[in-house]
């Protein structure tokens, strides 16, 4: 029985997943939403580490939940000569396979690029790492922080003349992940045109690095090391989030002398100093204290709602209760109801686009684990149900 069809321009495009944590799932949910099926194989005893964090069970963790909708399921100890025999045929059957398993791990199951073409001619395999597959530094393995950091993105977050404060977000798997999805999409369009797969070797560090080209650029004409600036902006003068009343924090950004002009009449503020642009770049750090002094007390919202009425570039920082509630979000329909197994209907969200002729509808959450053995084994692989009861009878499906 085939998988209800979700439509996308991904459609009949299958991805078999052998990921886990942040990087390697994040690039399966955003191929997911453009339509793909996407089988991710798992195991009881090696289970994704994020069915772990935060959850009352394997099944129920809010970081797994988030990750992997519209994901299938399959069950398979791939550790087992049965159990890499039927990888092997799932792997037959599929168009792209991703892994962030740590270096190595591929090639001692023979399933380097070379192995898994021998099974499939035209297969694209999306291999994410620290530092790709090859190079001096390629045998070594690491997380998110570890990215952003060897890339040079950690160095730059933080106040000027202080030291680096680095981030609690990971930007270094949710940016690898993104970069290896456009990548396997790319090779899906090289292999329409040529009929040819190929070998996608995507190395976090460098994706990170990717993220500040101007920095790099800089020091490489100028010889000078980028620091941490805080919120300030090479192009912009005011350029950051400012104090208001209760705690709460609104951003302002000016970019014009016009957008200036409209700031500065609704502060009752008409220093000539700072008409210019290159005058307020200079002056960056009395406007940023001239600007925290005006804000200091005033009801966020309605200081932003001024502000917006002026024509002036803001954003109130947003708590996730808020940003939840936010109606410009809900009508663009960012947040979908899903539904899994455990909680019935709940928000989610989406996909962070619009496509006039192929969206890929996302009404599915996060998959138990296994929840689709019968699909991959019966449907796919052949097998019958009873065939799928001796598998798992001997722990090759556990």
């Amino acid at each position: 029985m085939a998988m209800p069809s979700r439509g996308g321009p991904l459609e009949g495009i299958r991805v078999l997943e052998l990921t886990k944590v942040w990087a390697g799932p994040y690039a399966g949910k955003y191929l997911a939403f453009l339509g793909a099926e996407v089988i991710k194989v798992e195991s009881n005893h090696n289970l994704d580490e994020m069915r772990a964090y935060g959850g009352t069970d394997i099944d129920h963790a809010p970081y797994f939940l988030s990750l992997n909708p519209e994901i299938l399921s399959v069950q398979l100890n791939m550790k087992s000569a049965k159990g890499l025999d039927y990888l092997k045929q799932m792997i037959a059957r599929s168009d792209i396979v991703i892994n962030n398993l740590r270096p190595g791990a591929m090639e001692r199951m023979g399933l380097d690029y070379a192995g898994l073409k021998a099974i499939k001619p035209d297969i694209i395999s999306v291999s994410i790492k620290m530092y790709g597959t090859e190079g001096p530094l390629g045998y070594q393995t690491g997380y998110a922080p570890c990215f952003v950091a060897l890339g040079g993105l950690t160095y730059l977050v933080g106040y000027e003349n202080e030291a680096p404060a680095g981030m609690n977000l990971r930007y270094g798997d949710s940016t690898v992940g993104a970069n290896a999805a456009f990548a396997a999409v790319s090779a899906l369009m090289h292999r329409e045109r040529t009929g040819e797969g190929q070998f996608v070797d995507v190395s976090a560090v460098e994706c990170a690095s990717s993220m500040i080209g101007d920095s790099l650029l800089e020091y490489s004409l100028t010889g000078r090391i980028p620091g941490p600036v805080g919120n300030r902006h090479a192009d912009m003068a005011p350029h950051g989030c400012y104090r208001c009343a209760n705690d709460e924090w609104v951003s302002i950004a000016v970019e014009t002398d016009e957008e200036w002009r409209r700031l500065s009449q609704a502060m009752g503020e008409d220093d000539p100093r700072y008409a210019a642009r290159a005058d307020r770049l200079a002056c960056a750090a009395e406007l940023d204290e001239l600007l925290g002094n005006w804000t200091a007390g005033q009801d966020a919202d309605d200081l932003l709602a001024r502000l917006r009425a002026s024509g002036v570039p803001a954003a109130k920082s947003q708590s996730s209760e808020e940003l939840i509630a936010d109606q410009a979000l809900w009508g663009r329909d960012f947040f979908t109801f899903v539904t899994d197994n455990r909680e019935g209907g709940r928000p989610m969200v989406g996909a962070p686009w619009r496509m006039s002729q192929a969206q890929a509808s996302i009404s599915n959450g996060a998959p138990d684990l296994g929840q689709h053995n019968e699909y991959v084994y019966c449907d796919l692989l052949g097998l019958s149900p009873e065939e799928l009861q001796q598998l798992i009878a001997e722990g090759v499906v556990d």
